[in-house]
């Protein structure tokens, strides 16, 4: 990070968690000599899956690749894969790789609203969404705030549920992993995220074929990364003809060895990382539960608090205010993303009902960030401010 341009800001959108353990992983793997994908990746996913309940974890070079790879697998495999025209169900705010892969791969897309309060998908509109031509839901936790799983769950029956959790990590719903309740679950270790790797993202699976699909997906498509005894294809004993075997229209979307070194260390921070972010989130929400005008994210579980939503009656007033004193904010993630209507032209798409929460979000909303580090200042500031 530019530190020069952080020690400007009194109120930053993010900071680093970097210290020395990060910089020795890197001179570790400088001094290893390997800097492609290998023993330090493969132990990051190990330590991954197990922090996030899950048995398998997949490491590709960024959150964006990580909802590509989950989308990608599920048309390749055996059983109740998915195919073009399928429909999918998604709400309308989240970020813009979320919906790109749904493109790519030829789904349609029917998009719904989201709550007013939680910002997540409107679990009474998906209710009434859902028709036996749903084959999939992709569920988003916004802002690190997990959905009602208990209600998600019942609406899903036996269709195929997916969660792009990029920036939740670290949310739990009753005791469990927010990302590890679909059949596949995203996540993002980019800079301003609950971890950092530099670029980096992870899906985690429970099922063994999924989880061989991604493997080679992300690399190639070949069968080199694939295990001696695997749920797609029976590999030769032979290394040299394994070597460039292709089976799967893929990728390269691995990620570095020393962002998986970093990740280590990163993933060992992760517990008290994200209560520090719960104890701002406390003091944060205290400041602001009694000011006329403002409305703030309302928590479901536990989240895990990747920043601090607002939605105010003048947002382009607060945003030169808040400017002027240097507390920087963004749009809440995509605002409503039906706004973007040169790019939905390339999108096979409908609207099921109004989009008057997300709508709001984009007219009114704004979030502040937050991070590791204690901000009460800040918080105190902004409260000052508003």
């Amino acid at each position: 990070m530019n530190t020069s341009k952080q020690s400007q800001t009194k109120y930053s959108l993010a900071s680093s968690s970097w210290d020395e353990k990060e910089i020795q992983a890197i001179h570790n793997v400088i001094e290893s000599d390997m800097y492609s994908m290998g023993k330090q990746v493969a132990e990051y996913e190990k330590q991954f899956a197990k922090a996030f309940d899950s048995k398998y974890a997949v490491m590709v070079n960024s959150g964006s690749s990580a909802n590509l790879l989950m989308i990608a697998s599920l048309f390749f495999r055996k059983e109740n894969r998915l195919k073009r025209g399928d429909e999918i169900i998604v709400p309308a705010v989240s970020w813009s790789t979320t919906y790109a892969p749904l493109q790519q791969y030829g789904l349609k897309v029917k998009f719904i609203d989201i709550d007013k309060d939680t910002l997540n998908m409107d679990l009474d509109v998906l209710r009434d969404a859902v028709t036996e031509d749903t084959k999939a839901i992709l569920s988003v936790n916004l802002l690190g705030n997990p959905i009602d799983y208990d209600e998600l769950m019942e609406i899903v029956g036996d269709r195929i549920l997916i969660e792009d959790n990029c920036e939740s990590m670290g949310a739990m719903y009753k005791g469990k992993a927010a990302g590890s309740y679909g059949l596949m679950g995203s996540f993002s270790s980019y800079f301003s995220h609950h971890i950092s790797t530099m670029e980096g993202g992870c899906v985690v699976t429970d099922d063994e074929e999924l989880y061989h699909i991604m493997l080679s997906v992300r690399s190639h498509g070949w069968t080199r990364g694939l295990p001696q005894n695997n749920k797609l294809v029976t590999k030769s004993d032979n290394a040299f003809e394994e070597s460039f075997r292709f089976i799967l229209p893929g990728y390269n979307i691995r990620p570095i060895e020393m962002s998986g070194a970093i990740g280590i260390e990163q993933l060992k921070k992760l517990p008290s990382m994200v209560a520090q972010r719960r104890d701002n989130a406390k003091f944060f929400k205290e400041l602001m539960s009694d000011l006329d005008g403002v409305r703030t994210q309302q928590e479901v579980g536990e989240s895990s608090w990747f920043g601090f939503s607002l939605i105010v009656d003048d947002r382009d007033d607060l945003i030169k205010v808040l400017d002027k004193n240097q507390i920087e904010c963004r749009p809440i993630v995509s605002g409503n993303f039906l706004k973007n209507k040169e790019l939905l032209e390339y999108f096979d798409y409908e609207v099921y009902g109004d989009l008057v929460n997300a709508e709001e979000v984009e007219t009114n909303g704004l979030f502040i960030g937050n991070c590791h580090s204690d901000l009460t200042e800040q918080i105190k500031k902004l409260r000052e401010i508003i």
